[in-house]
């Protein structure tokens, strides 16, 4: 539901149609409040409100909330957004999907959730998860970096960040054979078509473990753990060695980010973010080395050149002072040491822009395989290139500006993921066939199971999308979901203390703030606290503006006054404190009560500077945002330009302000991260435009903003003396229609849409320190007007004057108090504060995922979109039994019978065996991630069969007489192939677009093992090769009868 501006001359009547919460009551208004005072809908007792004009469009139009977000499908929320502080050491990484389950790597182990779980209530657990979808977790290890479902073996193998890799079973997070892959951490892993597990480290590494050695590690006893693993950890073939030729290695030593397995031609790519490499996954040999542009890449390194420039960057020269120098006073010492942290801060800029490589912008950042056999890869600009199999680049897609972070293939579609949390689907052509914001971080990782796509947002939080999305289920999905809101609403009601001060460079006596903070803060949950002119001085102010570009805030007095309002609100035992943010002069910080802190989260920090080039801090702003109950609240302390004259520098200021506020991770005390496992972020946001991803101002994304501050704004049109009449004889309704910032605020000039609480109090500037009394008004020969340029004003959901809370309009706030302390007298400012009391609406994912869940499964105009959309094309084989002798080739066909489906397939080798001397089969057994054997070769093992076509699969016996064991990556034995006959069955399996399972086919390989043909055995080879090649009359002697009828509309390769 989008705002309507809420306008100044009286209440507007209009509520919501229906809602799951009864009607807030709203109170008369006093006796003096004006027209413009208009009561809000919320508590009895309320303060009747002035509201702005022009807010709720352009800028100030209120963020978009519903029960059901109308601008995106419908998702299963598996895990919501947890809050940040309680992620710190268990943040989730990366997801997996395998056999129903969802697996997920975090910082310390993995987590699993059973697919036929995720429409079930709470997880029950703290930290964070108590409505996420029940899960169980494993025991601690070292940060999981990335995952790899075998479903051959029925285990999930990750890779760590200690440089180890862990096998889980798939029923459960239960560790199996574990063994130390490298010194580094493990960055890409993949198991290839042949079933071998290859991995990706720093520096070029890359290492192969054959899967004998992985098979007859696992088959040893719980109690032979430690031999498994030295027997498979001894095993590896190192590639990068096996390229490097007298110390000349044809790999850049940049770190192997990507591994990907092309089954469809048993190859495998590996990459960084400049490069890529092209293996045959059978053989081990280096196919091809080239660029992101698709040209060769003839380079031997391209990370020493890159470590010496970050370096050079990095270092900071600093020469001794002379004695001359130091004769000079402090004024140059100070002017010395803020061009070394200038410099400094330049340097860290520099290369935070270029980054590691000199080329951020298109560097690689993800690459996966679609279901036709074509490679993507997604860049940071964006852009997504397609290319063959053989490493030749195809063409190129640009449908967002953002970073691309993941890919994810399904069908016939691709889903790509983006750094400003963004989702698009694309048709194998490149065609964007939808496109959304699922989640308002970046979505780093996705995987598919059970009908869904998961997508994995950096903040944590899993959410599942239909695979049919964008499609006519999302509709009706939309419309039971919304219907049902009643039942997984839920309203909160909380209370906030907000005060503002101008402290003049003064501290105050501990009495002066029991009685501006302690009374009110009796019943409050949160307590907002904007100081401004802790320190000032042209000194401290250059110094502060140096500090700020590389990172640091804070001062001396500033952390006194964190202290000493922590004091009076009993910090430690009642309250804690949240965060804080310092800008020179300009302190906020937030303190929440103890038993309700758990409902905070996310708090991040911002500082506008509007001083001199709107880059020193004397004036402008900061902030701090939260999350309380899900929704997004902020708050902003603000000190804007001076003088009665200057109402447009103070409208600009707010302008620049609302505009450029951008948040990052915020400090709870002076250079300290809150909540954070990451590296700290040194350069913070200042003076940087601060969009979303729809171009709107970060403030603008907020269910509530409370400004607070001294914005300077005074009393025009009237002189010292009247003004003092009028206060001593409390005519404040006179006093208001000579005000600034009202009559900027109705004229829609400033403050947009935003709220003030009916002023009762004098005004709060300005005053004679340590003088009691409206006497201790200015008497100095400038004679100052009295003036209320202590304010605070809040915007929350409301579109209009009176509305109820709900899902739509989630947070619905009034003003119980809004007064100065005028007993207050340290500082030529009287305190402020403001009481608020607000109703939120927030959801109950437990109860709204068992909701959908049940609308899923019972709905029938669900049931039978999904039926539809699930149905496998019809599809044939023109054989079940290939023999083949060495080198022979046989051709697979595979027909897609129906007219306007697609049919996917992909061929697998369920298992393999030795036919032993008494002409019985071995055991059967599988490789790894159901590989392909290594005298078998099968092109192209996956791909997209057009409606009424058919595709020929080769299927080839290749030679492989000499076997070689590595140990340490060295090859030591050189050994026979076995040459007894073999025998491997084969899986073809054909799914539809959207489907769920799969239909297969099984066939039958005998490997007849004999001399190598003769030259003069050569026709008979040639004419065993063509007996397999049917043509359009040989259907007739197929065994499927009704193929003969069809074969006319087919169409052949």
């Amino acid at each position: 539901m989008m705002m309507q501006e809420a306008h100044e001359d009286g209440p507007e009547n209009n509520t919501a149609a229906s809602n799951p919460f009864p009607p807030l009551s709203s109170s008369s208004s006093s006796s003096d409040s004006a027209d413009d005072d208009v009561t809000p809908a919320a508590v009895a007792a309320a303060l009747p409100e002035f509201i702005g004009s022009g807010g709720g469009k352009g800028i100030f139009k209120l963020p978009l909330r519903a029960a059901v977000h109308p601008g995106r499908p419908p998702s299963l929320e598996l895990r919501p957004r947890p809050p940040r502080e309680t992620q710190a050491g268990s943040f989730l990484r990366t997801v997996a999907c395998a056999s129903g389950r969802i697996w997920a790597g975090k910082e310390n182990g993995v987590r699993v959730w059973r697919i036929e779980d995720v429409y079930g209530g709470g997880a029950g657990k703290i930290g964070g998860d108590e409505e996420a979808a029940p899960f169980v977790e494993s025991s601690h290890t070292s940060p999981t970096v990335c995952l790899v479902a075998d479903g051959a073996s029925g285990l999930v193998w990750s890779g760590h960040k200690d440089g180890k890799i862990r096998s889980w079973r798939m029923d459960q997070p239960e560790m199996g054979l574990a063994w130390q892959a490298h010194r580094t951490p493990v960055l890409a892993m993949t198991m290839t078509s042949y079933g071998d597990l290859w991995t990706g480290f720093e520096g070029g590494v890359i290492k192969a473990w054959p899967w004998e050695a992985i098979d007859k590690s696992l088959s040893l006893t719980a109690e032979e753990r430690h031999i498994a693993a030295l027997l498979v950890e001894r095993s590896y073939v190192d590639l990068r060695n096996q390229v490097t030729v007298g110390g000349v290695c044809s790999l850049p030593a940049s770190d192997v980010k990507y591994l990907l397995s092309d089954n469809s031609r048993g190859k495998v790519w590996s990459g960084g973010y400049l490069s890529f490499a092209l293996w045959d996954s059978r053989t081990k040999e280096l196919l091809k080395v080239f660029g992101i542009d698709g040209q060769v890449d003839l380079r031997v390194d391209i990370s020493y050149a890159q470590d010496t420039y970050v370096e050079d960057e990095m270092k900071i020269k600093f020469v001794s002072t002379s004695k001359k120098e130091k004769s000079q006073g402090p004024i140059s010492f100070f002017q010395r040491s803020r061009n070394a942290l200038m410099g400094a801060a330049d340097a860290v800029r520099r290369v935070a822009a270029k980054g590691a490589f000199g080329d951020d912008y298109r560097r690689t950042e993800v690459m996966a395989i679609s279901t036709d056999g074509i490679i993507w890869t997604g860049g940071a600009n964006g852009m997504l290139v397609q290319w063959d199999g053989n490493g030749n680049r195809l063409q190129e897609f640009n449908h967002h500006p953002s970073s691309v972070q993941c890919l994810c293939a399904f069908g016939t579609r691709l889903w790509v993921g983006y750094l400003s949390g963004t989702i698009q689907v694309i048709d194998l052509e490149g065609n964007l066939l939808g496109g959304w914001v699922a989640h308002h971080s970046p979505v780093i990782k996705m995987a598919v199971g059970g009908g869904y796509i998961f997508t994995l947002a950096n903040h944590g939080g899993i959410r599942g999308w239909n695979i049919s999305s964008p499609g006519p289920l999302d509709n009706i999905l939309r419309s039971e979901l919304a219907s049902k809101e009643m039942l997984y609403s839920k309203l909160e009601n909380l209370q906030i203390l907000a005060g503002t001060w101008n402290v003049g460079q003064e501290r105050a006596s501990h009495d002066s703030l029991i009685s501006w903070l302690c009374s009110a803060a009796s019943e409050a949950c949160i307590v907002v606290v904007g100081l401004q002119e802790v320190e000032m001085g042209a000194g401290f102010l250059a110094m502060a503006a140096a500090k700020e570009t590389v990172g640091l805030e804070g001062s001396a007095n500033g952390q006194w006054w964190l202290d000493a309002i922590g004091k009076t609100l009993d910090e430690g035992k009642t309250f804690e404190r949240v965060g804080s943010r310092q800008l020179a002069g300009l302190l906020i910080a937030i303190w929440a009560r103890k038993n309700f802190r758990e409902n905070i989260g996310d708090v991040d920090a911002a500082a506008v500077p509007c001083g001199f080039v709107r880059a020193i801090g004397n004036k402008g702003a900061v902030g701090l945002r939260i999350r309380v109950y899900d929704r997004m609240m902020c708050f902003v302390n603000c000190h804007f330009a001076a003088h009665l004259e200057a109402v447009n520098r103070r409208n600009s200021d707010f302008d620049h302000v609302y505009r450029t506020m951008v948040f990052s991770r915020a400090s709870n005390g002076f250079n300290a991260s809150t909540g954070s496992s990451s590296a700290v972020q040194l350069l913070r946001s200042t003076n940087t435009a601060g969009y979303s991803d729809d171009g709107r101002p970060e403030l603008s994304e907020a269910d509530m903003i409370i400004f607070l501050g001294d914005f300077n704004y005074r009393l025009h049109g009237i002189s010292y003396d009247e003004a003092r009449d009028f206060v001593s004889q409390r005519s404040f309704d006179w006093l208001r229609e000579k005000d600034q910032l009202r009559a900027e605020m109705k004229a829609g000039n400033v403050f947009q849409g935003m709220r003030e609480g009916h002023i009762k109090f004098p005004p709060t500037y300005k005053f004679v320190r340590h003088q009691a009394g409206l006497s201790g008004y200015d008497s100095s020969e400038k004679r100052r007007i009295p003036a209320w340029c202590d304010r605070i004003l809040y915007r929350d959901s409301r579109s209009v004057s009176v509305a109820e809370c709900s899902l739509e309009c989630p947070l619905v706030s009034s003003i119980s108090e809004y007064s100065a302390c005028m007993d207050v007298t340290d500082s030529d400012h009287k305190p402020v504060r403001c009481i608020f009391s607000v109703d939120i609406a927030r959801v109950d994912e437990s109860i709204r995922r068992q909701e959908f869940g049940e609308i899923v499964l019972s709905n029938e105009k669900i049931r039978s979109l999904l039926e539809e959309g699930g149905s496998i094309p019809e599809t044939i084989i023109n054989t079940s039994n290939i023999v083949l002798q060495n080198q022979d080739t046989s051709i697979l066909r595979i027909t897609n019978k129906c007219a306007k489906d697609k049919a996917m397939f992909e061929i697998i080798c369920e298992s393999q065996s030795t036919i032993r001397d008494d002409g019985h089969a071995s055991e059967q057994r599988a490789r790894g991630s159901f590989g392909f054997p290594h005298w078998l070769e099968v092109t192209p093992a996956a791909g997209v069969i057009k409606p009424g076509h058919i595709v020929e699969v080769s299927v080839h016996h290749k030679d492989s007489h000499t076997m070689e064991d590595f140990v340490d990556g060295i090859p030591q034995n050189w050994w026979s192939e076995d040459t007894r006959d073999k025998e491997a069955i084969l899986l073809v399996n054909v799914t539809g677009n959207f489907s769920r399972e799969v239909k297969t086919h099984r066939i039958r390989i005998h490997h007849c093992f004999s001399s190598k043909p003769t030259h003069s055995d050569s026709r008979e080879t040639s004419r065993r090769i063509q007996s397999n090649l049917l043509n359009r009359s040989d259907f007739q002697n197929l065994g499927t009868s009704d193929v003969n009828d069809d074969f006319l509309g087919l169409h052949f390769p």
